[in-house]
């Protein structure tokens, strides 16, 4: 199911312990599955809307324990039930991929950041639950760098989100620079353009900085695994600075050679990617 799809980030990678690769494949599944049901493919508005509510009860059963034999998450139910897992991170996400169905358009920055508090943030506090490291602190970070990692994908993929009309720019940061949407139609890369990239790249960067001391509060392999994910998103956030916001040109992706640097700065952290140890 992965080989299907880019990523930033690995999935289930073999530094999980084996007992979580499991939950953690349902976890990517349902998320998957769902946003897939609201992003691909010619489906109507209204098909969708109905695909994703059969979804919604596909995970009000696996949420009573009493999933059917055909239903599309195996492996839901018991990852559930044995990790206890709050079944309302998994509505939150529906919750973000219905929206993503019929808005188009975010007025302001704290709108961006309340659809991610539903379509990104869920995954990072399911994982700690899974881990058992929930803690108000590591609750904070943890929502940072998945609400950073989400920003990274908007940005690396403006021009694909174009063609299926949706801007996940602020409107209030395409006025601040002087930016209109045709010039994101036209693919133009003026200042302006250039200015509004290098302030969002600049705000993920920073949301991803905020976060960096979570691993230190994880498992070693776990721990690594997540500051692969951090030197991951650092990577494509630079790849962004490096080509002046042009992502119409030069979308950037995690290529072979990038990995070698991914695993690199994931054993050794660059300083500009650590934060001070925040109070727990």
């Amino acid at each position: 199911m992965s080989a299907a799809h880019y990523e930033n980030f690995p999935v289930a990678s073999f530094l999980l312990p084996r007992r979580l690769r499991g939950p953690v494949l349902a976890i990517y599944r349902f998320a998957r599955t769902a946003d897939d049901v609201a992003d691909e493919g010619d489906a109507s508005a209204a098909q969708r809307i109905k695909a994703l509510d059969r979804i919604g009860r596909a995970l009000d059963r696996a949420a009573a324990g009493r999933s059917a034999a055909d239903d599309p998450f195996p492996g839901l139910a018991a990852a559930i039930e044995r990790h206890a897992l709050p079944p309302e991170l998994f509505r939150d996400l529906l919750s973000a991929f219905r929206q993503d169905v019929g808005t188009t358009r975010y007025p302001a920055y704290a709108d961006v950041l309340d659809y991610c508090r539903r379509s990104a943030n869920p995954v990072g506090r399911l994982l700690l639950h899974l881990y058992g490291a929930v803690s108000p602190a590591n609750l904070a970070r943890s929502d940072a760098i998945c609400t950073g990692l989400q920003l990274v994908n908007f940005w690396q993929d403006i021009a694909v989100d174009w063609c299926k009309n949706r801007v996940y720019l602020p409107q209030e940061d395409l006025a601040r620079f002087g930016v209109a949407e045709r010039d994101i139609a036209q693919a133009r890369c003026d200042g302006g353009w250039r200015a509004l990239l290098a302030f969002e790249t600049a705000r993920a960067r920073a949301l991803l900085v905020s976060g960096s001391p979570l691993p230190r509060a994880l498992p070693w392999r776990l721990g690594l695994e997540l500051r692969g994910v951090l030197a991951g998103g650092h990577r494509i956030l630079d790849a962004i600075d490096a080509v002046h916001g042009d992502v119409f040109r030069h979308r950037p992706q995690l290529r072979r050679r990038d990995w070698a640097v991914v695993a690199a700065h994931a054993l050794f952290p660059p300083r500009r990617h650590r934060a001070a140890a925040l109070p727990a």
